[in-house]
Order: C-alpha cells, then sequence, then structure tokens
C-alpha cells in the first residue's frame, strides 16, 4: 500500500487493515466506537474502455476533502476478473465499515459475490466489531442499470455524499444455484434465454457504450429459436411454459443499458419479480421495444409476471444450450434455481 494523500491510500493487495494500522494507528482503536470508520473503495480502472479510472482519479481530490477527516479511506485498484470478489472478502473479514463498489454493474456484481463465501455470508473477524459492513456505489461503469432502480443521477459527487451521510438499509440478494451446487449472487436482474444470451455477445463490445447491448441482441438474434422449458415456482409443482423467448427474474428493475425489464421488482419487497415473454419474434422487439424500455410491456400479449420465492428453470430438450447470466454477467447453461435471500446486505443509500 502507498500513501495517496492526508487520509486515502491505496492497496494493490487484499490485506489493507494491517497497512492501516501502521500508517494511521491514531484511527484504529479498540472499538469501532472510538475509531473511525474504515472505507474500501473497489476500483475497476478499466470500465467504460479506461473512463472510470480516468473519472476516478478526478474525484480522489473530492473524496480526500469529503470523507478523510472522519474516514480512514482505503483505494484497491482490481487487476482483473474476480479480484474484486477477493478484496470485498478480506475487507469484511477485516472489519470494513464499508465496501464501495466503483464502476459499473460488472464491478458490483463482484462486490455483492464478495459479501458471501461457500453459501454463507462473509463475517467480520474483528472482536470488537459491532454492526455489519455496508455495500456501496459510485457509478462510473458502461452501464448502471442497478443505480436507475433508486433514480440516483449518474453523479459521482452525489454518490460520494451518501457514502458520507452513511445511512443504510437491508437489501434483498438473489441466488443462483446449479447442478454442481456453487452458489452465485445478484443484485439487479438475472434472465435466461435470448436475453442472456445478448447481453453475453454485449459484453464483447463494451467499447461501444451502451451501443453494446444493441449489438449484442442483433447478434443473438440470429439462429435464435423460442424454447419449451420447465419452471417450478416456490418448490410447487413442474410446470411447462411454451415458447420461452426470454424469462428475467428480477431483485431491482432495469437491465440491458436502461430497459425496464422487471418494472413490479423492488429490492426490500423480500420477493423476485418473473417477467416472460413468449413467442415473440425479431418484428415484435421492434414494434415494442419502446414498451420494454418504458416497463409497460405488462399488457402485452404473451408477457406474464408474477412475484416468487424461488424458481427452478430447465430445458425439455435435453440438448443444453440455454443461457443464463446475472447482472450481465454469463453464468452457463440451464438447469438453475434461483431464490431470494430477504435482506441478505446493508446497503448504503
Amino acid at each position: 500500500m502507498m500513501a495517496l494523500g492526508s487520509g486515502i491510500y491505496v492497496a494493490h493487495s487484499v490485506a489493507f487493515r494491517s497497512e492501516l494500522q501502521r500508517m494511521a494507528p491514531d484511527h484504529i482503536g479498540s472499538s469501532t466506537s472510538s475509531r473511525q470508520r474504515d472505507i474500501v473503495f473497489i476500483v475497476n480502472p478499466l470500465g467504460a474502455n479506461g473512463r472510470t479510472g480516468k473519472e476516478w482519479r478526478k474525484l480522489v481530490p473530492y473524496l480526500r476533502s469529503r470523507l478523510g477527516k472522519d474516514c480512514n479511506i482505503c483505494e484497491s485498484i482490481t487487476s482483473g476478473p474476480c479480484h474484486a470478489i477477493d478484496i470485498t472478502r478480506e475487507a469484511i473479514r477485516e472489519g470494513a465499515d464499508a465496501v464501495i463498489a466503483v464502476g459499473g454493474d460488472g464491478t458490483l456484481h463482484e462486490v455483492v459475490n464478495g459479501f458471501f463465501w461457500a453459501g454463507k455470508p462473509v463475517v467480520s473477524q474483528v472482536k470488537d466489531s459491532t454492526r455489519s459492513t455496508a455495500l456501496g456505489l459510485i457509478p462510473l461503469g458502461t452501464g448502471s442499470d442497478f443505480a436507475r432502480t433508486f433514480e440516483w443521477k449518474n453523479d459521482p459527487h452525489e454518490a460520494i455524499e451518501r457514502v458520507a451521510r452513511g445511512l443504510r438499509s437491508s437489501i434483498d440478494v438473489g441466488v443462483i444455484t446449479g447442478e454442481d451446487c456453487d452458489h452465485h449472487y445478484f443484485i439487479n436482474v438475472a434472465d435466461v434465454h435470448l436475453s442472456a444470451k445478448a447481453g453475453f455477445y454485449a459484453s464483447r463490445y463494451k467499447r461501444f457504450g451502451n451501443l453494446c447491448y444493441i449489438i449484442g441482441a442483433l447478434q443473438a438474434f440470429i439462429g435464435h429459436q423460442n424454447q419449451d422449458l420447465r419452471i417450478r415456482f416456490n418448490d410447487g409443482p413442474w410446470e411447462t411454459c411454451s415458447e420461452v423467448t426470454a424469462l428475467c427474474i428480477g431483485n431491482a428493475k432495469y437491465f440491458g443499458g436502461g430497459m425496464k425489464i422487471t418494472p413490479n421488482a423492488d429490492p426490500f419487497s423480500r420477493n423476485l419479480e418473473v417477467v416472460i415473454l413468449q413467442n415473440f419474434k425479431w418484428y415484435d422487439f421492434v414494434l415494442k421495444l419502446h414498451r420494454l424500455y418504458s416497463g409497460t410491456h405488462l399488457s402485452v400479449k404473451n408477457v406474464s409476471d408474477r412475484s416468487v420465492l424461488s424458481i427452478e428453470v430447465e430445458d425439455i430438450s435435453g440438448k443444453g444450450g440455454i443461457y443464463i447470466q446475472s447482472d450481465g454477467e454469463h453464468l452457463g447453461f440451464l438447469p438453475k434455481k434461483i431464490s431470494v435471500l430477504p435482506a441478505a446486505i446493508e446497503m448504503i443509500l
């Protein structure tokens, strides 16, 4: 770790607490009430084609002036995929008051997954810790769909003010499990089939900004076929859902660069919203795209929705290859079970 300025440090490894103690011993006391808050900012410098890193450097002086007197600030720069997960886990174990994702939905997704390990929440190993680590967000990436649910402006200064206030509320998280029994977590939207395939292709074109979602959708349409799926809601009986084009499970409302796909989703509701599009053709998306962005598509023919605690989805054909993703991250293929974890994380709002 190297000093970046008064009250702020840069960590290039996940072991940050011991360095903070050594460099700022006056602020780390024997109880959480007698010391400053330890806040870890996890920055993806390559996000939005490098724009995230550039914008973050511009924010550092304001961050230092706004938070430096009240907080021990640790800046951790990610070096590659999944690094943010490791940083987050170590920060929580070392008793950080908050972990702030700086970037887009992909960075936030990794940080959320860092709050868990082997199917269980990561907990502080600091004996005198009196409250859990909170999650925060400074949206600076290609996509900031999660922030739209809260109607947050794409203003990093406003985000820093939220961190400074430190107001918390417990929010739900979705968890996805498969045949391998691994657990994968999401905070925004998980989706299956065409939309997930489009997201998979869109990730290759992030250099084009939000246009990547359009390019991904066009590529996904090539050779696309609607599929019959087996679905089970809330551990009930299996049902057959015919000609599924896309199936979306929302903890929050938006995905794909501003598409209000699960308009009734609420991360405080203790439920997930499932929206199913059936027997859609390419021209349906052209004609009804404005409804998908405005969130008025639930009244469209062949669109259904319901609130659930869990949903299991299987491919009837047995051929495999039905994509699933969450928060824009490709998670492989069906079968999967998606469940809600009520009030799983405290978030700075």
